[in-house]
């Protein structure tokens, strides 16, 4: 049965529910402009009606306040984070890559490519009318150390851009650590206070939503809330939830717990590609304090950071440093010697058939063999022109692979082989690798006609263009052919075109002090005016069949790269342009639900306090019928 006061305080329970929803009111006019703040409103339901026992049935009484709750659509949260890591992955693709165009940029304020190239053409043509002239031989190797300069400076830009890439992805895992510390502590907190007290933590959770954002941007993110159940009472709501959060498909944090990615630089000797700088970043998850960073059995789990779904900043930085346009090097192993500890793997790409387009690190490395990865030292390359047959022979690193030897067992014939990550994407190895292919089949073309012809006193004619020997600090010699005709072998410490780079592309020592050793005819005594060498030098320029670069001839190098570069720069510009379009759509439809609106909050405040007032007038109202129903009924 109700009692005599229930009026007061049935009026008393929408009084409270009014100020709360006040108070709420007055809490969202206050964050309004705050980041990741979401609105928030009062949940309310009627209170359990008391029963009379009079023909009218049960009495209401009043309202009941149950919560304060966020307003928040996860769906527009998922498409947020999934749009922000696309736009993060293009804006650093489309960053780097206006860099790279400024580098290989020809106008009047720039000399590049075309300009330098041309110059030195046009000293080989003026050679062409006084081929005897050691002024004008010497002018001609002055240009020609332009373009070897040119080469040396791109090649310099594009390595030191890989570091600076490199250093950014560092930058950024310091950054997801400290988010998924900041998150876990955040989980803590909100279960602390939502097992508790029953009160949602919005502000927390706010705050959580706010380092996703910022994670989504860095790297692709997956996550999930689970409510915490009771073994001991499945029907019991807990009020906690396990929050887990997952990077390029990886937990990273999971509940009250984080992992901590640490960035492992490459030994010297564990490049993948052939021009890569020393200690690119490998980033795992710590492990054990005591392993040690030299042995990759014991550095723990790997971060995938060459999964397609790795995105975000992370994403875009990997493609950039490590993209190879996919070129990278995979076979099928068809010769397994145990003994010795070596590996022979048949390829059969063009780009690993032909030694002017190879990429593969001289230094050493790791090469996967089916699902083990082992040290090796030295590698081998055979042609055999009957047969077609391209085959590299690796020999293993018995004393680093340390228990880790070959077995027949671990590489059977018919298994994959691959050295490094193939990425489809071109990235600054790819423009390494285009520059070294250019610099190695312009230099034999052009040392080869060299060699045709005679210098002045009869001997032999030289070579123009040389590579230093990064080991010996001496001129490569050149001895071994890289390709036909003919059966080819090729190891990698031997002195032959593939140990040029465009790092390494010098103008032969002995013809820039004695200019008269260049040679300029084919018969030492068929007269100084004879320049039949130096016509064949004029026609290398422009015929692609005496030298070819992608179908191309030698003075076409600058269209072929930005036909690349720009191609690649547009494309990261506009997606850039795109992703920042939709994310502002989103964005606004993910405020249109969780977001602030002053003027609807406005409304709010004039409807609570009407009700409010409605409230306070009811008690006001009750109070004089009691005050009447105590003082003058009573007995």
């Amino acid at each position: 049965m109700s009692s005599t006061f229930l009026g007061l305080n049935t009026a008393y329970t929408g009084l409270q529910a009014s100020q709360a929803a006040l108070n709420t009111t007055a809490n969202n006019v206050s964050n309004a402009e705050t980041k990741g703040y979401s609105r928030q409103v009062v949940s309310t339901q009627a209170a359990d009606a008391i029963r009379s026992f009079t023909t009218y049935g049960c009495v209401g009484a009043g309202v009941e306040t149950l919560s304060i709750e966020r307003v928040r659509d996860s769906f527009y949260d998922e498409k947020y984070w999934a749009n922000n890591s696309k736009l993060g992955e293009y804006d650093s693709k489309r960053y780097y890559m206006s860099c790279i165009e400024e580098y290989y940029c020809d106008d009047d304020s720039i000399k590049g490519f075309n300009t330098i190239f041309s110059e030195f053409y046009n000293t080989v043509q003026e050679l062409s009318k006084n081929p005897g002239d050691n002024t004008v031989r010497s002018q001609m190797i002055g240009y020609a150390n332009n373009v070897t300069t040119y080469f040396n400076d791109m090649y310099s830009n594009l390595r030191k851009m890989q570091s600076d890439v490199n250093q950014e992805i560092k930058v950024n895992i310091d950054r997801i650590n400290a988010i998924a510390e900041e998150v876990a502590s955040l989980n803590k907190q909100i279960n602390v206070i939502e097992m508790n007290s029953g009160a949602m933590a919005n502000e927390l959770r706010d705050q959580r939503d706010v380092l996703i954002d910022e994670l989504s941007e860095i790297a692709s993110v997956e996550v999930k809330e689970t409510p915490i159940i009771d073994n001991n009472d499945t029907s019991r709501d807990t009020g906690g939830t396990r929050y887990l959060v997952k990077i390029c498909g990886q937990s990273i944090v999971d509940g009250n717990y984080y992992k901590t990615l640490t960035c492992v630089p490459r030994a010297n000797d564990e490049a993948v590609n052939q021009s890569d700088i020393d200690g690119l970043y490998d980033v795992y998850f710590t492990g054990d304090e005591n392993w040690e960073p030299a042995d990759y059995h014991t550095k723990g789990d790997e971060l995938n950071m060459y999964a397609a779904s790795v995105g975000g900043k992370l994403g875009g930085l990997v493609a950039m440093r490590d993209g190879n346009n996919a070129e990278g090097f995979a076979g099928i192993v068809t010769n397994v010697n145990v003994a010795a500890q070596t590996v022979e793997v048949t390829v059969d790409k063009d780009y690993l058939i032909d030694m002017t387009k190879l990429n593969l690190t001289v230094s050493g490395g790791e090469i996967t063999i089916g699902n083990n990865n082992y040290y090796f030292d030295d590698w081998e390359y055979n042609y055999d022109e009957s047969t077609g047959k391209c085959t590299y022979t690796f020999t293993l690193d018995k004393a680093k692979n340390g228990s880790n030897q070959l077995s027949q067992a671990a590489a059977t014939r018919s298994m994959s082989a691959q050295v490094g990550p193939s990425i489809s994407y071109q990235g600054i190895p790819y423009y390494l690798s285009q520059m070294n292919e250019w610099v190695r089949k312009f230099s034999t073309a052009f040392n080869g006609i060299l060699r045709q012809g005679v210098q002045d006193d009869g001997k032999q004619g030289i070579d123009l263009f040389k590579g230093d020997n990064v080991v010996t600090g001496k001129e490569l010699d050149f001895t071994v052919p890289v390709s036909g005709p003919g059966n080819i072998t090729v190891k990698n410490t031997d002195d032959s075109y593939y140990q040029l780079t465009a790092g390494n592309f010098v103008i032969a020592d002995e013809l820039l002090k004695d200019a008269s050793k260049l040679a300029t005819r084919t018969e030492q005594h068929s007269g100084v005016s004879d320049n039949d060498i130096v016509t064949k030098l004029i026609d290398l320029k422009t015929n692609s069949n005496v030298m070819s670069f992608r179908g191309c001839s030698a003075d076409q190098y600058l269209v072929c790269m930005l036909s690349d570069v720009s191609l690649n720069t547009q494309r990261a510009s506009d997606f850039t342009t795109s992703y920042k379009v939709q994310k502002t759509s989103i964005e606004n439809q993910r405020l249109s639900v969780s977001g602030v609106d002053n003027d609807e909050e406005a409304v709010n405040l004039t409807k609570y306090q009407q009700q409010y007032n409605l409230a306070s007038k009811m008690i006001s109202v009750l109070a004089e019928v009691y005050d009447r129903l105590i003082r003058e009924t009573g007995v």
